[in-house]
Parts: C-alpha cells; structure tokens; sequence
C-alpha cells in the first residue's frame, strides 16, 4: 500500500518530538540537590552580578542556550574553543562577533568547582541554568530547569552554520528549522518571544531596513538609517533594540510585531497581519501575559531537552572552553 509523503512527513515529525519528550525523562530538576545543594544559588549569584554590571549580558546569556541547543542538542559544544581535531562552533556565521557570555560561563564554572568541592556540575547544565536565571533576573518567569545534561567532547562549525535559524529566513524556513528540532510553531512563537531582550548587529537588519520598507515601520526605519549605513562594512556591529525595553522581559516584543516594527526579517515573519501563519498566536501572547509566562518556561523546557548527553555519554568538562 502506498504511504504518502505528507504521511511520511508528519511521522517523522511526531517521532522527532517524541525523541524530545525521552530525553527529557532522563533529565530531572533536582539532579544537584544532593551532590551540591549550593549548585543553583551560585548560578544565579553570578548571572544577577553579571546582569548588573551590563543589562545587555542577561540577553546574551539566554541566547548562548539558543545557540548551544539548536546545534546537535544542548551539550555545551558551543563553549568549546577551536582545536587540531575540529572548527567549533564561535566562529560560525550565526556566533562570530555576535555571541557573548563566555567568560560568565567561565566565572560560574569555577566558582562551583570550589563550592561543590570537585568538578561536579555538566558546562551544559550552566548555560541552561544561566538562561533562566538571566530571564527571571530581567523581570521575567521562572520556571524549573531540567538538570542532568553532560558536556560534548566535538564541536562543528559546520552544524551551527546550517542549524541555527537566520533572521532573514522567510515563515516557511523557520517553521521547517523548528519542526526539524521537533518544536513546533507554538514554540517558534514563544522561543522567539525571547526577543523582547537584547540588540541585533547592523548586519543582521541591513536588508530588512533598505528593501522592506513596505513592511517595517516608517518611524523606526528613519530611526534605523542613523545606526545603520547602507553600504555594507560600515557600521556592521553597530547595535538596534529589538525592542523598546531591551532589558525587560515582557510582551512588547509582539506589540511591535503588531505595529509592523520586527527588526529583523524573522521576526516580522511571525506576524504579517493577513490571519495567516503565527499572526493568531502573537496577537494572543501580545494580549495574555499570564499565559505568555507560563507557555514562554515550557517552551524553554522543551528546546532545553534537544538530545542531551546523559548517562556515560560525553564527559563533565573541568575547563568550558576545552575537553578533558
């Protein structure tokens, strides 16, 4: 009997998922509890600390788990330093001069080998925790981490260039990227609401800002044409807002998507103001806050159980930036 390919398609899309909901079964918030209780408090001493010394950091960190989960799972590869045996992952397109954080990570790892008496804590299970804590300490919700991830001995370039969305991907290529993470368009709504944090580079805008202009704001574009230059090379690391509260977590975010004010060619992707796509969920989270914090921590849970190391597999680094 024949199968169609639709059928094919969405099997594997539901196994995908499936495989997310298994690993997250081996992964269990009160993994330190007993082995270092002083694990979590640490973390989020260090992630405040940062976060006041630089507002923008908070936004940096929470991506740095973006970018480590999208990448082969949430394994603490995208810590890791190139070496003789691969290209990691820092240099890739989507993280060269553009991810941060590295010496946060480096500061809590430390500190918890001298708490937790011995190299205790996965590098993995830090970026996540630092995550979280990065969101709650900008105004946003907690919710419970899941711990138990162990740290990648390999890194590749090579699947951070093809794995991480662009932000010049149209609706279709980011609902595609997402499905093959096994999440799904809810999550693509909710994880992207992350983007209520933070700037974005000139490079990043630049195409959205001189050849959308029937999509984006007039306002904001005459705003946008003083930080970023036409011409490519000048002005490519001047920093945007993504938002106006780029060191809030709240809602505005999708207010702006509403008032076709995305900075980046993603984002606006997620709202086009037809009925069609996502534009029903951001319309929904832009007006239920409630609902926008409890589904923004299940969604978090959810890209935070991408095929973690668990178990033998991997290895607990002493240094996050090089394997054991």
């Amino acid at each position: 009997m024949a199968i169609s390919l639709s059928f094919l398609s969405t099997y594997l899309l539901l196994l995908v998922a499936s495989f997310g909901v298994l690993a997250k079964g081996l992964l269990d918030p009160h993994f330190y509890d007993k082995v270092c209780p002083q694990a979590l408090p640490v973390i989020k001493s260090i992630v405040e600390d940062a976060i006041k010394q630089e507002g923008r950091m908070g936004a940096s960190l929470l991506r740095l788990h973006f970018h480590d989960c999208f990448v082969n799972g949430c394994d603490g590869s995208v810590l890791l330093d190139d070496t003789d045996t691969f290209i990691g992952e820092k240099n890739a397109a989507p993280n060269v001069n553009s991810l941060r954080g590295f010496e946060v990570i480096d500061r809590i790892k430390s500190a918890l080998y001298y708490v937790c008496r011995g190299n205790i804590v996965s590098c993995a299970d830090i970026v996540a925790v630092a995550a979280r804590d990065s969101v709650v300490a900008l105004g946003g919700p907690s919710y419970k981490v899941e711990l138990g991830r162990r740290d990648a001995r390999t890194a590749s370039q090579a699947a951070a260039n093809s794995s991480i969305p662009a932000p010049t991907l149209d609706f279709s290529g980011l609902v595609s990227n997402f499905a093959s993470h096994g999440l799904t368009i809810q999550d693509l709504v909710l994880l992207s609401g992350a983007h209520t944090l933070g700037f974005a580079r000139c490079t990043t805008f630049r195409a959205r800002l001189y050849n959308e202009t029937w999509t984006l704001d007039g306002s904001l574009a005459s705003s946008l044409k003083y930080i970023c230059p036409s011409e490519s090379g000048d002005g490519d690391d001047n920093l945007a807002q993504l938002d106006s509260t780029p060191v809030k977590f709240d809602m505005v975010y999708y207010d702006w998507l509403l008032q076709r004010k995305g900075l980046l060619h993603s984002d606006q992707q997620l709202y086009k103001g037809d009925g069609s796509g996502s534009d029903g969920l951001v319309k929904f989270y832009s007006q239920n806050s409630n609902a926008f914090w409890e589904d923004f921590g299940v969604a978090m849970l959810r890209m935070g159980a991408l095929s973690p190391l668990t178990g033998t597999d991997g290895e607990i680094r002493m240094d996050c930036r090089k394997v054991n």
